[in-house]
């Protein structure tokens, strides 16, 4: 039970941080591409590289990894957002989008696992 309730409260505080920083980004920024959901997505790579670089304890993994990067990082966002540019035959915003959220995400993932790498 203990385990459930560390990824609930980790996924109650991910969500909220996303969308704190999401509305924040969409305040600063008038962009028609989606800057806030590629940012989250980028950071929470990176910092899900870093604690799985850290061989953190199950605790944390279940509050952080699971909990927090698993609410904070939006996989169904982006996917949206592609499928809305698709349908907008936005061609350069799809292919710039795809590439730089897989690309930069999985880059991201890396230089976190090997800032921690022990």
């Amino acid at each position: 039970m203990m385990q459930v309730m560390l990824v609930a409260a980790g996924g109650f505080f991910g969500a909220i941080f996303r969308f704190g920083l999401g509305q924040f980004i969409k305040r600063i920024t008038d962009s028609p591409f989606p800057i806030a959901t590629l940012l989250v997505n980028i950071t929470g790579s990176f910092l899900l590289g870093m604690l799985t670089g850290m061989h953190a304890g199950d605790s944390i993994r279940l509050f952080f990894g699971i909990g927090f990067m698993g609410a904070f990082t939006t996989f169904s966002t982006l996917k949206l957002e592609n499928i809305q540019f698709y349908r907008k035959r936005q061609w350069k915003y799809l292919i710039t989008y795809l590439a730089i959220s897989y690309a930069g995400g999985i880059l991201a993932a890396f230089i976190g696992f090997m800032i921690n790498f022990k």
